[in-house]
């Protein structure tokens, strides 16, 4: 018999994403160096995830300027060495956050690994991209968040975090399988479906989810000399499908 806590779960307030921010630090910081091999190593996107990047820009007759495959290929290294033993999640989404009376509990860790904590904070600003519900914060909540989520660090480890979001959530970008839900990944190139199909899941389409995702990562590297020419062509791929399909709403701003 396993006896769980029972929690109550109330309506989230408008600026939940603050409280979610430090209680997913907190939940980052339980784990530590000695607990490497108890639970898989976080893995990030692969050369395939590039290379189906890049034929989606050629597919929507986007340039891709000289040296972009070598910028993304590092950065497909850098994930894959990024340092952290944090306890990710693995599929922090709204809903498997219950917001009770005594704080932010998580559920559902069958996902879990370690890793850099990074990685799952870059889920306010990329769109939570593992999730049925996409939402989309004003600049100045994902800073309270950020900042909540490098408070609650620093107090539960007594060290600072290091490292931007804009290497984590360029690697989210490139993972088509972060279009479509758990069932699908891994069955086919989901951004080679972009150009001639969308479809739905959960709150929005997959153009809606990629067009907010470019928007991201064209506004974190604007100032990364390493990532410039990620920053070109996401800008353009951006443009490229807003004027293709001038339809395509933004993602929605409140949580369901």
């Amino acid at each position: 018999m396993l006896v769980l806590e029972h929690l109550d779960h109330q309506r989230p307030a408008g600026d939940w994403i603050v409280g979610y921010a430090a209680a997913l630090a907190r939940l980052h910081a339980t784990t530590g160096p000695q607990d490497v091999g108890v639970l898989p190593r976080w893995l990030g996107p692969d050369q395939a995830d590039v290379d189906s990047f890049l034929r989606l820009a050629e597919a929507l007759e986007v340039p891709v300027a000289p040296g972009v495959s070598g910028e993304l290929g590092e950065l497909v290294h850098r994930l894959g060495q990024a340092p952290g033993h944090a306890l990710l999640h693995g599929d922090p989404c709204p809903g498997n956050d219950l917001h009770t009376a005594d704080g932010i509990r998580f559920i559902d860790f069958e996902q879990a690994s370690l890793g850099s904590g990074l990685m799952e904070l870059a889920y306010l600003r990329i769109g939570f991209p593992t999730c049925w519900c996409v939402t989309s914060a004003s600049a100045p909540l994902l800073d309270r968040a950020e900042s909540a989520y490098r408070t609650a660090w620093r107090t539960a480890t007594g060290t600072e975090l290091h490292g931007d979001l804009a290497d984590a959530c360029a690697g989210w970008l490139l993972r088509g399988d972060a279009l479509v839900q758990r069932a699908h990944r891994g069955t086919t190139d989901h951004l080679a479906r972009i150009p001639d199909r969308d479809w739905k899941w959960g709150t929005a389409t997959a153009r809606q989810r990629l067009v907010h995702r470019l928007g991201v990562v064209s506004r974190l590297t604007a100032d990364r000399a390493d990532l410039s020419g990620l920053n070109g062509l996401s800008t353009d791929l951006r443009q490229r499908m807003l004027a293709r399909w001038p339809a395509l709403p933004p993602v929605p701003s409140q949580r369901p």
